[in-house]
């Protein structure tokens, strides 16, 4: 079982892949300009976050600190 600090981070990166998941979607489903900034503006800030957890991931990697495996997010 991961610790608390650790199945944080696998949720962020999970979330941010639902977000980028979701701004791929609405892209393809929008009406109009407006949509396409909301979608951008998600897109960008799922891979904003997708990075800091990946370099909290590693940190966590290198100070032995983190149990799971990397398959998990």
């Amino acid at each position: 079982m991961l610790k608390p600090y650790n199945t944080n981070i696998t949720k962020v990166l999970r979330l941010t892949r639902e977000m980028i998941i979701l701004a791929d979607e609405g892209d393809n489903n929008r009406q109009d300009k407006s949509c396409g900034v909301l979608y951008g503006m998600l897109r960008d800030s799922a891979y904003k976050l997708r990075n800091l957890a990946e370099r909290e991931k590693d940190i966590h990697k290198q100070n032995g600190l983190w149990d799971g495996d990397d398959t998990a997010a």
